[in-house]
């Protein structure tokens, strides 16, 4: 089983599971600000849960593309939509500042 490691957890999952659902359900604060309400809950229009990670992971699919090469988001950026993206192999992930998480400050990092 894969293992995510985020804002200082780690913990395993199914490959292929939905990298969105298993930070909420491990109880990682996904989401920057008034983010954790006002968003699409993983249909992957708004571009809050982008994330930055490292590890084994399924490529973008044109939701992730598309919501990323608009602002704020940016594709030169190291981002990832969580909510379109499934965990292939253990993974760490970084959360970057800003509504969307498209800022350049880190809001946490996969150690806390």
């Amino acid at each position: 089983m894969p293992k995510v490691t985020a804002q200082g957890k780690t913990f395993e999952c199914d490959r292929g599971a939905n990298l969105r659902q298993v930070l909420l359900q491990n109880g990682v604060a996904l989401y920057n600000g008034q983010a954790k309400v006002i968003n699409c809950h993983g249909i992957g229009t708004c571009g809050t849960c982008a994330v930055a990670i490292e590890g084994e992971v399924s490529e973008a699919n044109w939701r992730d593309q598309a919501r990323r090469s608009l602002p704020p988001h940016s594709p030169a950026q190291n981002r990832r939509l969580a909510c379109q993206t499934q965990v292939l192999g253990d993974i760490t992930v970084t959360k970057y500042d800003g509504f969307w998480g498209q800022g350049t400050a880190i809001a946490w990092t996969p150690e806390g």
